[in-house]
């Protein structure tokens, strides 16, 4: 009797071993993106990385992923939503396939006149209001991260809106940014970022729009003649996470990982600013490609051809979210 005691004594002790050593087991977020690590997309995810892991002393693990190493970035959203990935920084064109085009009201041409135009609508009630309509795709939002204002790269100079027709210009899967690049008279060719650089190289498209940052890491200077500073459109990021997973974790380490996301959210916007202020330097120093800013003539031109596209694309965005923008731009003296 004794001994069977001792037996369970011993067996009921490794359970409680092993249901300790369990309950210590870090709860682990695969971070998934497309762009390099060096960029300041890639930058912000390791730095919440470090953060989250500091903060929760160990309890939650962040293994990031760049570079489209896991998903490409026409396949990730899948896998987030059914959870083989947790978190991910997808731009906001992805949203639109998912039955929310209000989310590619950031794709219109020339809707952010200015940085600050942009933060009262991602920093403030326009912006909270966005993500909650996520949630009904099984999504929540923790964050809206800059990539800067877009630039086109060809192999041809690009001044004036006739410069672009006939062109097969590389676009992510976007109604809008479709619509704006047929605006200018260009072929528009959906594909992965990732396969950009060898398609401009076997000159499958002949340009593309991108952010500084993404042209200087990505090396499209090796394979693109020129390009035009023409900051005609915004280029970011909704840095989203499974909402099972979210509304699942402890409500402490929930608080925790929200903290750490909007201090990894202000040094990436404050990077992106940086970074593209000093990415025209960078990309001219490789000697590859010749930079150039358009003029105001030739940006009041660029600006005629393609704000129609913010009436075309009323119908499919909403009125009512195109609208708001507008008032936040009045609010600081902006029109259109």
């Amino acid at each position: 009797m004794k001994r069977l005691t001792r037996h369970a004594v011993f067996a009921v002790a490794l359970v409680l071993a092993g249901a300790s050593a369990f309950a210590q087991q870090p709860i682990v977020i695969k971070f998934s993106h497309v762009v390099a690590r060096d960029t300041p997309k890639g930058q912000a995810a390791e730095r919440f990385k470090q953060l989250a892991e500091e903060r929760t002393n160990g309890r939650v693990k962040v293994d990031v992923h760049p570079n489209s190493q896991l998903y490409k970035d026409n396949e990730e959203m899948d896998a987030l939503r059914l959870g083989a990935v947790q978190m991910l920084a997808p731009s906001m064109s992805k949203f639109g396939p998912l039955g929310l085009p209000q989310f590619e009201l950031f794709d219109l041409p020339y809707i952010f006149p200015n940085r600050e135009v942009l933060h009262r609508v991602t920093l403030g009630p326009l912006g909270k209001e966005l993500f909650k309509s996520l949630e009904a795709k099984g999504i929540v939002g923790l964050g809206y991260w800059d990539n800067g204002f877009k630039a086109m790269s060809a192999n041809r100079p690009l001044h004036m809106p006739a410069d672009y027709k006939g062109l097969k210009m590389r676009i992510k899967s976007s109604k809008v940014i479709d619509a704006q690049m047929r605006a200018l008279g260009v072929l528009p060719q959906v594909m992965a970022f990732s396969e950009v650089y060898q398609a401009l190289q076997t000159g499958v498209v002949d340009g593309s729009e991108n952010s500084l940052p993404n042209f200087l890491t990505q090396k499209f200077y090796e394979v693109q003649k020129y390009l035009a500073l023409t900051n005609h459109g915004y280029d970011g990021y909704a840095v989203i996470v499974n909402k099972k997973f979210w509304d699942g974790l402890p409500e402490d380490i929930r608080a925790t990982l929200d903290k750490a996301m909007q201090d990894a959210t202000a040094y990436e916007n404050e990077l992106s600013l940086k970074e593209n202020a000093e990415g025209v330097g960078k990309i001219k120093a490789t000697g590859r490609v010749q930079v150039y800013e358009i003029t105001p003539e030739e940006q009041a031109a660029l600006r005629k051809a393609l704000l129609p596209v913010h009436k075309e694309m009323e119908s499919r965005i909403g009125k009512q979210w195109i609208d708001a923008v507008y008032k936040e731009a009045a609010a600081l003296g902006v029109r259109y």
